[in-house]
């Protein structure tokens, strides 16, 4: 674009020469060049404009074309053709250790309407209300009546529903064949299995998908055609779980307890064979999540999974253990239990008074907090962490399940010397019962990692050695002497010798602020038999109170420790586990020749 100059010479010379002012030339130029750059810009702005108001006729053209499509076609369900539509509603089966169903598909039908084919609406809303109690009649004949030409009435429904819908002989309503999941145990093992729902849905067919549990954890697994002939095997036991949950449920209901749980593992496959949470529900008719309130109220809440406590004096044989693996005592060692132990503000006391010095025995077998605290100084908090994160202590459980994300234990923003301290007989970081189980499974097989799993395991699958043999059998020792002489004696069970370490813990309050002073946490964790264990047993109780005596009792000794010994006395025969007399030390006895 070439520009006129905003003072030719030519005209400022002629300008000049007429005694005119040179300058308004310049003035007269430089409006002139405005008023071309004004129209030059409107000239654009109205294209922009047309081209815009073009795409938003075209756009709107298509959608109200699209529209008037939609609204003269008469609306169809979506149906599954023989050439193969997308809704795969086959499930494969999943079935215990040994082979027995757990969860299944059956074959059901669904109930829909076609209001337009109806001959009497008013009947068939007043009848259907009577087979379904669930349904409103005026809604239903306010649907029937309305301008829908589909109505989806009941996704599933019994053959009984069935045959008394077919009798009132109504031709709008009409009946899908699909399939369903069943759960023909009904809430055993629910907080497992978790539960199953509808995907994609038509009127021949429904997608079964997988929501909560292992029915989610294996979705893709349990809907692939390739292996719908080849059932999920899970490591639980039918018989085992059963047991394990009608005796929780009767402790729970005997210690008044808001909620209980159970883990029971086999020590060096890490096989789950039983886990339980209460309160639970019915995956056939599995309850919707919670909008309000705390989320371990609800009964879809696992406990021994999602549940993370401060587990209380059932940490203590980790503390113990490892100053043992270091060299720091043994369990002859004496330690100095003077109390209140003060560490700054803070004052850390014992349940009972034990008087000026323990061994590490005692320790554990009176369950001194102070004796405790002395030793997690002695480890130190670098190396105590250490340890801790070894044995699995600072992840969420690797167990097949989606919830177990949500178990990841919550740890000391500042790992201090106090923590350090508190942490070693359970306070200051919070775990699951199934953390804990698998931490004793580490004691009991003799020091190496186990890995909790709920499918069966072929054979072991022992992990890295954590500890030696030998602080491990030294560990296994007291823990027996915590049944025989300290806080457990009510998991003695005769044939069986079980050994074991009670946790009681003060329960923290939801919103911060402290602890509660009459609520609390309290844990049993065991393994059994002592002199050869093959398995673990954690229970937990939330809330107990004993109350059989003059005054009430919440300490797990009272509490959590009966349950799992009924737990033991049932379970130990049905493991295959034939009762003997323990065999006794051969102490004081010397061998002499003739």
């Amino acid at each position: 674009m070439i520009r006129t100059p905003l003072r030719p010479l030519a005209r400022i010379l002629d300008a000049r020469s007429k005694g005119e002012n040179p300058d308004a030339i310049e003035r007269e130029n430089i409006r002139l060049r405005h008023e071309e750059m004004r129209d030059r810009a409107r000239t654009r702005a109205e294209g922009r404009l047309l081209v815009m108001g073009v795409m938003f006729f075209c756009a709107f053209v298509v959608i109200g074309g699209r529209m008037g499509v939609l609204a003269s076609s008469e609306p169809t369900e979506p149906r599954s053709s023989i050439a193969g539509a997308g809704i795969i509603a086959e499930r494969a089966d999943i079935v215990d250790r040994k082979g027995r169903i757990l969860a299944t598909n059956f074959e059901t039908h669904s109930l829909y309407a076609q209001p337009q084919q109806m001959i009497e609406p008013r009947r068939a809303a007043e009848r259907l209300a009577e087979i379904f109690p669930d349904l409103a009649e005026e809604r239903l004949f306010k649907d029937f009546t309305g301008k829908r030409k589909f109505l989806w009435i009941k996704k599933k429904i019994s053959p009984e529903q069935m045959q008394a819908v077919h009798e009132l002989g109504e031709p709008g309503l009409m009946f899908g064949p699909r399939e369903m999941r069943l759960y023909p145990n009904g809430s055993l093992a629910a907080h497992v299995l978790g539960g199953a729902s509808f995907g994609r849905e038509g009127v021949h067919a429904a997608e079964v998908i997988g929501v909560a549990g292992v029915e989610k954890q294996f979705d893709k697994r349990l809907r692939d055609p390739a292996r719908g002939h080849e059932p999920l095997q899970l490591s639980l036991d039918l018989t085992i779980q059963s047991v394990t949950e009608r005796v929780l449920y009767g402790g729970m209901r005997l210690m008044n307890a808001k909620g209980a749980a159970a883990v029971l593992m086999d020590i060096r496959t890490g096989e789950v064979i039983a886990l339980a949470s209460l309160p639970d529900f019915d995956p056939n008719n599995r309850p919707r999540p919670p909008v309000e309130g705390s989320p371990s109220d609800s009964p879809l809440f696992n406990r021994a999974v999602q549940g993370v406590y401060e587990l209380g004096s059932t940490f203590k044989i980790f503390a113990v253990v490892q100053a043992m693996e270091l060299g720091l005592v043994n369990p002859s060692t004496i330690i100095d239990i003077k109390g209140p132990l003060r560490w700054g503000k803070h004052r850390i006391r014992d349940f009972h008074d034990f008087g000026k010095e323990l061994s590490v025995s005692g320790v554990i077998v009176k369950s001194s907090n102070i004796g405790t605290a002395r030793i997690a100084q002695m480890i130190g908090a670098e190396r105590q962490q250490e340890f801790l994160r070894s044995l699995g202590f600072f992840e969420p459980t690797p167990l097949e399940i989606v919830e177990a994300k949500g178990g990841k234990p919550l740890l000391p923003r500042k790992w201090s010397e106090i923590s350090t301290m508190t942490i070693s007989y359970g306070h200051g970081l919070s775990s699951s019962p199934l953390h804990l189980a698998a931490g004793y499974a580490t004691i009991a097989n003799g020091g190496t990692l186990v890995t909790p799993t709920l499918l069966k395991q072929p054979r072991g699958q022992l992990g890295p050695r954590v500890m030696s043999e030998r602080s491990a059998a030294a560990a296994r020792k007291m823990l027996r002497e915590v049944v025989t002489e300290g806080t457990a004696s009510f998991a003695e069970v005769k044939g069986y010798a079980v050994a074991g370490k009670t946790g009681t813990a003060d329960k923290p309050k939801e919103r911060g602020g402290g602890y509660y002073k009459d609520k609390v946490i309290a844990t049993f964790a065991s393994f059994f038999p002592a002199n050869d264990p093959q398995y673990v047993l954690v229970v937990t109780l939330d809330e107990p109170v004993e109350t059989s005596g003059k005054k009430p009792r919440r300490t797990a000794g009272w509490t959590a420790v009966p349950v799992a010994a009924e737990i033991i006395r049932r379970v130990a025969p049905l493991l295959g586990l034939r009762p003997e007399i323990e065999p006794s030390e051969l102490s004081g006895i010397t061998l002499t020749s003739n």
